[in-house]
């Protein structure tokens, strides 16, 4: 079972026993965290897709860690002008475990089962 999340403006496949690296996230290391945006579900033999999100699913995990990227050199240059800039940037992240790909059963609204008897007749 896999599922596909959004979290920091991103998109992530995630499954059971998976180690993601996203944007970071305020919170502390050691805490559960719950996506709620899952875009599309999977269970080996069907596919849901959400119109934006897939209803009644979740995606639960444990943040590992937080850290920094490794170093992204941005260097400016302007020839025969005597212009050099060099800057340096190391891009923030939150390790999360995923733990658990869940996918509950839509309850059936009053008005739905009513109908669906009414057809069954």
């Amino acid at each position: 079972m896999y599922a596909v999340i959004e979290t920091g403006g991103k998109q992530y496949r995630v499954q059971e026993g998976d180690v993601i690296t996203v944007e970071k996230l305020d919170i502390a290391a050691g805490e559960k965290i719950t996506f709620d945006k899952v875009l599309l579900l999977s269970d080996g033999e069907t596919i849901k897709v959400g119109a934006p999100y897939v209803e009644s699913c979740n995606v639960a995990g444990t943040v590992v860690e937080h850290g920094k990227g490794q170093k992204v050199i941005i260097f400016k240059y302007k020839s025969k002008k005597d212009y050099r800039k060099k800057q340096g940037h190391r891009q923030p992240y939150t390790m999360i475990k995923i733990e658990k790909v869940s996918a509950r059963k839509a309850r059936k609204t009053k008005a739905a089962a009513e109908a669906e008897e009414a057809v069954a007749e």
